[in-house]
């Protein structure tokens, strides 16, 4: 029997006949652009119509800036614990190991080194998919261990921030990373090794307010939010209207926190002609 039957009302399909179109085939972007999802990952996740760029995790990351997407992984089973027995809505333990389930991530942030365009390079990149990249104990011992590497090998460091800022549940224990990271930075620069800090969207809070804006250059993607507090906060706190494109990344550009935007499909040759010419090395 055919799939459908003419009525009067035209064409029907039985219920039990229906099929659901799969998730994740089409993608619409804040502007109302449709855009085929093979087709978004072959433009690095770019919307092509508005140059719309997609919020993506370490996976995708590692993928554009390494080269042929082969690297080794850093310190890649340490896993967050619950010293404070902490509750919201549900208990920390509980929300970490749902959270783990659902993203088939260790914590909100990866480290790996490998090579890119041919030259070593070491990557630590946030996830926001996990508790909204929220900077925990893990996060700050894994960025600090990936710059320990990056000294010992005299490797250069990128880091890739996607964070909503400190993990509240870990309270103090959280806002300290933000002096660890920050004094294993100035280890690196003592070290001579450069450090390119990439803020991608959104770069906010306890983030920001440390590794974020310490780079020997700090770039961004389009577009990104950037900023310490979130605009309502800001504009509580100050009593003032807020300029059009507050905390853009095109806003902090002219007011002088950022050195340059680069497009996500240019990311990889912009990171590689800085670092030539810092390290005096031919321009590939």
């Amino acid at each position: 029997m055919a799939w459908f039957k003419r009525t009067e009302k035209g064409i029907q399909t039985p219920t039990e006949d229906k099929k659901d179109v799969p998730k994740g085939l089409w993608y619409k972007s804040p502007t109302g652009k449709i855009v085929d999802a093979d087709e978004l990952a072959r433009n690095y996740y770019v919307s092509p119509e508005d140059g719309y760029h997609v919020r993506i995790g370490s996976k995708e990351y590692f993928s554009i800036l390494f080269d042929d997407n082969e690297f080794t992984e850093l310190d890649a089973g340490i896993t967050s614990k619950d010293p404070l027995k902490f509750v919201d809505t549900k208990k920390y333990s509980d929300r970490l190991k749902e959270v783990m389930d659902k993203t088939r991530l260790k914590d909100a942030v990866r480290s790996a080194v490998g090579k890119s365009k041919g030259k070593d390079l070491v990557i630590a990149c946030m996830d926001f998919a996990f508790i909204g990249g929220s900077m925990g104990a893990v996060v700050g011992e894994k960025i600090a261990r990936a710059i320990d590497y990056s000294i010992k090998h005299k490797i250069p460091f990128l880091m890739i921030s996607k964070s909503g800022g400190a993990r509240m549940m870990e309270a103090a224990m959280s806002l300290m990373q933000l002096a660890k990271t920050s004094a294993k930075l100035a280890q690196l620069a003592d070290a001579g090794i450069p450090y390119i800090s990439l803020c991608t969207d959104p770069t906010t809070g306890g983030t920001t307010a440390s590794y974020a804006m310490l780079g020997d250059i700090n770039i961004s993607e389009p577009g990104a939010l950037i900023g310490f507090a979130g605009p309502r906060v800001v504009k509580d706190t100050t009593g003032k209207d807020l300029p059009e494109g507050f905390q853009t990344a095109e806003f902090v550009l002219e007011h002088g926190f950022l050195d340059f935007i680069t497009p996500r499909k240019e990311l990889k040759d912009k990171i590689n002609l800085y670092l030539d010419l810092i390290q005096n090395q031919p321009i590939r």
